[in-house]
């Protein structure tokens, strides 16, 4: 899939974001946490861990809202490292196994691209997000639409304060 609009989307997201939230430091670290939480209430909306409970997993909708909400900020921390003139094409490859330790290693990639932050590491965040949407049955078309959708929500709602 095509990053490079996505990319430009989110620096003028970004942009926005900070026109009416000024003064804050170290966004990298912070754009880096909220990635893993994203990444964790993606997990909790799949329910993929839950061995405990008979409730299925959310809505297809609703799952893609949080695997989008990921994306945002995997964009935003290659745009806040010079990532994104290096990344047009989301990068191939897959990981095997289960959601559950996709999840695990996907943590543990952003985890690793935190404390080092190099393309190579990068990149492996986007292929284990990619092995994640394969897993979800997403095609590019369901997370470049979902995308879409929810970029305009996150303009709204700072429009609104958020």
């Amino acid at each position: 899939m095509e990053l490079t609009s996505l990319f430009t989307m989110q620096r003028d997201l970004d942009s926005f974001i900070q026109s009416n939230h000024e003064g804050h430091a170290d966004l990298f670290t912070k754009k880096g946490l909220a990635l893993l939480v994203e990444l964790s209430e993606l997990a909790n909306e799949t329910r993929c861990f839950k061995f405990w409970s008979h409730k299925e997993p959310s809505p297809d909708h609703i799952i893609i809202e949080e695997y989008v909400d990921s994306i945002h900020f995997l964009l935003s921390l290659g745009i806040e490292k010079g990532f994104d003139s290096q990344l047009e094409e989301w990068p191939s490859g897959e990981v095997a196994g289960s959601l559950t330790e996709l999840f695990i290693e996907t943590n543990n990639a952003i985890n690793h691209f935190l404390l080092e932050p190099t393309i190579d590491h990068y990149k492996k965040i986007w292929i284990y997000y990619g092995s994640i949407a394969k897993k979800l049955n997403f095609t590019n078309k369901d997370v470049w639409n979902a995308y879409m959708e929810k970029n305009e929500e996150n303009y709204a709602r700072q429009r609104k304060g958020y």
